[in-house]
């Protein structure tokens, strides 16, 4: 019989063992793209929350229209007198011709109003008529104080009468004045 000859070779060494391969990562720049995304994305849905929600809310809200303190049922509508004013002695008062400087144009932009005071007090035009040059005084300072940007701006009047009643309200001491009707207004 034949002999069989055995080789005396080492055993072949078993390979280390590897970690499972599984799906790799994005590597090198790939890697970076969600944290840019993410830091460039930030700013720009900030201002557009901003400037699409927030500005229009306020806007909206500063320049909603007051409501006026609602007359008690029982109170009849007054009684319009023959020169159209009511029976009940509303008054007004004119301002014409008002010129002012606007505020942050160096005098070279003005403003050129003319408005009506109006109240449901008998005696706004003798408040107005004894308080002419401080209530002149108070006018020009509301409206001085304005910039041409916050003339241009979406119901800027509405927000000019605002300032005018209670400016108005307030150097007289209690609540005379109820609107301000403009019949004038030219930014030049």
């Amino acid at each position: 019989m034949a002999a069989k000859t055995e080789s005396k070779e080492p055993p072949a060494e078993k390979p280390a063992l590897e970690a499972p391969a599984g799906p790799k990562g994005p590597s090198g720049l790939a890697a970076w793209i969600p944290a840019a995304a993410s830091v460039l994305l930030a700013p720009v849905a900030c201002f557009a929350v901003v400037q699409f929600v927030l500005i229009p809310r306020f806007v909206k809200k500063l320049t909603a229209p007051v409501v006026a303190e609602a007359a008690p049922a029982e109170t009849p509508a007054p009684a319009k007198a023959a020169d159209g004013k009511a029976a009940n002695g509303t008054n007004s008062y004119d301002f014409t011709n008002v010129v002012v400087n606007l505020s942050g144009t160096m005098g070279t932009r003005y403003l050129k109003t003319t408005f009506t005071v109006t109240g449901a007090d008998a005696a706004l035009k003798q408040q107005f008529d004894a308080n002419k040059a401080r209530l002149t005084d108070v006018t020009l300072n509301v409206l001085s104080s304005l910039s041409l940007a916050d003339l241009e701006e979406a119901g800027s009047k509405n927000v000019i009468r605002d300032k005018l009643v209670t400016a108005y309200n307030q150097a007289l001491g209690h609540r005379v004045v109820e609107q301000v009707y403009f019949s004038d207004f030219l930014i030049q």
